[in-house]
């Protein structure tokens, strides 16, 4: 039978149709743009040994070798009482403090993100083999292992031996978290092992949400609040804790976003730091990182609004243009490190992909992907956005 030559043509088409390439998703683009530097950097943690908290004795600290030590940033001693209580310099960072722990946490969290996000790519199982120590060091080892709480966390000398305050610091856990949600699949690790790490942070999300340090923070009101909550939801997406996810949602949709955000889309709380335009990137990001963790196929958090208009999309409208060109900044230029900001800024990518914003996704790879200044990396809750994507 012979087909008239227009239905030739159609069914042509058809088959030409059916021949096109599937749209690429959201993390093969992103493995396009961080293949290259992931697996440079997967190759330089390789052969690292692991080090924790127990490698490095903090004098003032009250605790054990097994438990975070840290000493709050901006206290210095009082120069007219050099014996007494240290006294507050915000925005200023006292180099004489103690910080071996948050140091040898965050080289955790970027060879826990190289190394995993890395498996994630090539499906090659020396990645996973190389990172097992580490995570064995700090989570399973009874002579290494750090103990599940942050009962020490940015101590002040003189004051107190430990603050709620502090658990911001283990922002640095999260992709540690998502990097063992990325591999616990794989041949190279025992069910066992994974059982054991996840329970390690159960214990850390128990404490987390009960302790008095761990309400405090929850409540306190700047981006310690957004911070303690995007802990809370990427250690309970680890083990599986919808009750806790789902009160990070209504949290972040009922509290967050309505107490924090202008207006204008401006965080007036981060405005009036002594680092005023640091600050307000770290907590767009913490949001943002918080909205990508917690959106679903059904839910997209960086279009959900409040009631008189406020959205992760309008804190973006509003900090982009100062991410673009920050000499337009309308506000005071911080006391510290305002030269470093902006680099790669996870607000751009999450807030980019989400939103289908092209000129955020352009914005993002523009900005530096590589950074060594100590106060970027401390105040970068994402140094491997492959995972959140993978992961979710």
């Amino acid at each position: 039978m012979k087909f008239p030559d227009n239905i030739a043509v159609v069914i042509l088409l058809v088959f030409m149709g059916c021949q096109q390439p599937k749209p690429k998703s959201d993390f093969d683009v992103v493995v396009e743009w961080e293949k290259e530097r992931i697996l440079k950097l997967a190759e330089n943690y390789s052969d690292l040994k692991p080090i924790t908290v127990t490698d490095s004795v903090a004098k003032r600290s009250q605790g054990t070798i097994h438990d975070f030590y840290s000493e709050g940033d901006y206290w210095w001693p009082n120069p007219k009482h050099p014996d007494s209580a240290y006294i507050r310099k915000d925005g200023l960072s006292n180099p004489e403090n103690f910080v071996a722990h948050r140091l040898a946490m965050i080289r955790l969290s970027q060879i826990s993100g190289a190394l995993a996000a890395a498996y994630l790519i090539t499906d090659d199982e020396k990645y996973v083999k190389q990172l097992l120590p580490h995570l064995k060091a700090w989570f399973i080892n009874e002579q290494t292992k750090m103990n599940p709480n942050l009962l020490y966390g940015q101590a002040i000398t003189g004051q107190v031996t430990g603050r709620g305050i502090g658990i911001i610091d283990t922002i640095h856990l999260m992709e540690v978290a998502l990097a063992v949600k990325a591999i616990e699949h794989s041949s190279s690790v025992t069910q066992t092992d994974v059982n054991s790490i996840k329970s390690w942070f159960e214990d850390y999300l128990q404490w987390l949400t009960t302790h008095p340090f761990g309400i405090t923070e929850r409540d306190n009101g700047n981006n310690h609040s957004v911070c303690w909550a995007m802990q809370v939801a990427v250690f309970s997406k680890l083990v599986n804790n919808q009750e806790l996810l789902d009160f990070c949602k209504e949290f972040y949709k009922n509290t967050l976003l309505p107490d924090q955000m202008a207006a204008n889309g401006s965080f007036p709380l981060e405005l009036k730091r002594t680092k005023p335009y640091g600050y307000s990137i770290f907590n767009l990001d913490a949001m943002a990182t918080l909205c990508q963790i917690l959106s679903t196929d059904d839910e997209n958090l960086f279009v959900y609004q409040t009631d008189d208009g406020k959205s992760l999309a309008l804190g973006l409208n509003f900090l982009a243009p100062y991410l673009k060109n920050k000499n337009d900044w309308p506000y005071q230029k911080d006391v510290m490190y305002w030269e470093d900001w902006p680099v790669r800024q996870p607000a751009l990518l999450f807030g980019g992909l989400a939103l289908n914003n092209e000129a955020y996704l352009e914005l993002w790879k523009s900005l530096s992907p590589n950074f060594t200044t100590q106060e970027i990396i401390r105040n970068m809750p994402v140094k491997y956005p492959l995972l959140w994507i993978g992961n979710n």
